[in-house]
């Protein structure tokens, strides 16, 4: 089965349709699929559900996604870097689901493991809880989080070998790896291909099983926010 594909839009070629579920991994700007995200905008797909931790920043990331109005609905965690959600969510533009982060990382864990549901005692009692399931096990009330599964998941990954055989590094193995196992169709862009057997089995994150088509990117590797020590004055 042919893996690797030349440019992230082949990669994406016959995949992309109006309405689609998309997880695409990432954590703040640190392991994005940067040049998958941009086929997207170029193919201009619209209506879309995208499950992220965050939706990168303004201009960059999932930010040109938001916009270019192609994105219905977030399923995130955390979206206080982007000034355009802010914006469209205030005024009715863009559908939101928060989660808490490790509720977000759970459900997508458990959509890739193919378990429907799973009860949590985070968000009970706060406005996360409502309209959920709640049950009592061993005296303390838990809520119902379902499982998340994409139509696409687009994934950023370190190196990767011509099996589709995937290493992370550092911050970039955040939600990565369980979002490659939620697709059912995972596309990863990575910085490095070796040949079949060069990496470690002990090494490696994500199994090529789980991975349908591979690219080697160009990554800009933005630093979201920016902070440094102001000069001293002789």
């Amino acid at each position: 089965m042919r893996k690797i594909y030349d440019s992230a839009e082949s990669a994406l070629e016959g995949l992309l349709f109006d309405d689609m579920t998309i997880m695409a991994g990432g954590f703040g700007l640190c392991g994005i699929p940067e040049n998958l995200i941009t086929a997207i905008h170029n193919d201009g797909a619209k209506d879309l559900t995208v499950i992220s931790n965050n939706c990168g920043v303004d201009g960059f990331g999932l930010g040109v996604l938001l916009d270019a109005k192609q994105i219905k609905k977030m399923i995130s965690s955390y979206v206080g870097e982007n000034k355009e959600f802010e914006r469209q969510y205030l005024e009715g533009e863009l559908e939101l689901e928060f989660n808490p982060q490790g509720t977000l990382a759970e459900r997508i864990r458990a959509g890739g493991a193919g378990i429907p549901g799973f009860y949590t005692k985070t968000g009970v009692g706060t406005v996360i809880a409502e309209g959920k399931d709640h049950r009592d096990f061993d005296g303390e009330t838990f809520i119902m989080e379902t499982g998340l599964v994409a139509d696409v998941s687009i994934v950023k990954a370190w190196k990767a070998d011509t099996e589709g055989n995937l290493v992370y590094r550092k911050t970039a193995r955040n939600f990565n790896p369980m979002m490659a196992t939620a697709g059912k169709i995972t596309v990863v862009e990575v910085e490095e291909i070796v040949e079949a057997g060069e990496l470690d089995p002990d090494h490696i994150h994500t199994p090529g099983i789980y991975v349908q088509r591979l690219i080697k990117g160009n990554h800009e590797k933005r630093i979201e926010q920016r902070t440094v020590r102001e000069r001293e004055t002789a």
